[in-house]
């Protein structure tokens, strides 16, 4: 048997996944109806919606399996989602891939399996697959109708992303901020790493708004956002609250270290600015807090208190109340 490699882009594509929340979830009609489809078009025994987590594979639907989840390591579908278009194995007990994978030695004895990635945003997050017990083709027509039907679930699945997204600036809302945060967090705990929380106030906002208008108060907000992704790092986690209040988590970062990236965020802020033909700064105010995994935290709780640090900071006009 042999085991799938590892992405090259699991960071990123794990931190897809996480973002929908949806993992463990109750079963939706709106992904069973379409494994029911499948199963039907197909006539196979067999049909899935599946997602391949960090160690397992977790089915959102499952029409012939009762299992929830099983093992990456004998998972068909992280085979799959290492390449962008369907993996046929039309008999799998000549395959060398899989011809003593449990899965098809035991129950439920697959021969033949077609998967066709789920991608979602850039990331391969599962499969829409169809099983048999018996070895089987699958011409192009039906290799279409399975393209097709994985299609609907991706739009279900960005149905569920759009939940977790702040449409203006296209970072995590809170929701998602706080789910890939708790993610970040759990890690850092495990790994015995630091992390650096930093809560942003954007500073005469308001005056923005009411001198030249909401539009370019909208562009003001885009484009501090731009400036956190261009300056943190893809590991980092970054989201807007609401309003103008944004937040980072830096993992595996200092508080020094949260310092430098501030003076460069500050310096592409100053540089992309365009302040003589905007008439007015992108300016803000920050709060800080570290994560310590010998004491660990919950996000909610970090983040009242990097509120609270940064209106203190604020009010006092401390240095690290960061202007440009």
């Amino acid at each position: 048997m042999q085991s799938a490699p590892i992405p090259a882009n699991e960071y990123s594509r794990i931190a897809a996944l996480r973002l929908l929340n949806i993992l463990d979830t109750e079963p939706e009609e709106r992904f069973d109806r379409l494994t029911r489809m499948a199963k039907r078009l197909f006539s196979v025994p067999i049909a899935q919606v599946t997602l391949v987590d960090t160690d397992r594979q977790w089915f959102k639907s499952s029409f012939g399996v009762a299992d929830r989840e099983t093992s990456r390591d004998v998972s068909f579908c992280a085979h799959a989602i290492l390449g962008d278009d369907i993996m046929l194995v039309p008999d799998a007990g000549q395959d060398e891939r899989f011809l003593d994978n449990p899965l098809v030695v035991g129950k439920p004895n697959i021969r033949f399996y077609a998967g066709c990635p789920l991608k979602v945003g850039n990331e391969n997050l599962g499969t829409l697959c169809v099983i048999d017990d018996k070895p089987r083709d699958f011409d192009e027509e039906e290799r279409q109708l399975l393209r097709d039907l994985a299609e609907m679930v991706e739009q279900e699945l960005s149905a569920v992303q759009l939940a977790t997204t702040d449409h203006l600036t296209m970072l995590s809302n809170r929701r998602g901020f706080e789910t890939l945060a708790r993610h970040s967090l759990n890690l850092c705990k495990r790994i015995k790493s630091p992390a650096t929380l930093l809560f942003f106030d954007l500073n005469g906002f308001k005056e923005i708004n009411d001198t030249h208008g909401h539009a370019e108060g909208d562009h003001a907000l885009k484009m501090f956002a731009q400036g956190l992704l261009a300056v943190f790092r893809d590991s980092d986690v970054v989201g807007r609250l609401g309003g103008d209040e944004f937040v980072a988590l830096l993992s595996g970062t200092s508080r020094d270290q949260a310092h430098v990236a501030l003076s460069r965020l500050k310096e592409w802020l100053r540089t992309h600015g365009d302040v003589a033909e905007r008439g007015y700064e992108v300016r803000f105010s920050v709060g800080q807090m570290v994560y310590d995994p010998e004491k660990p935290e919950d996000i909610e709780d970090l983040l009242v208190r990097a509120d609270s640090t940064m209106y203190e900071q604020k009010r006092a006009n401390e240095p690290l109340s960061v202007r440009h």
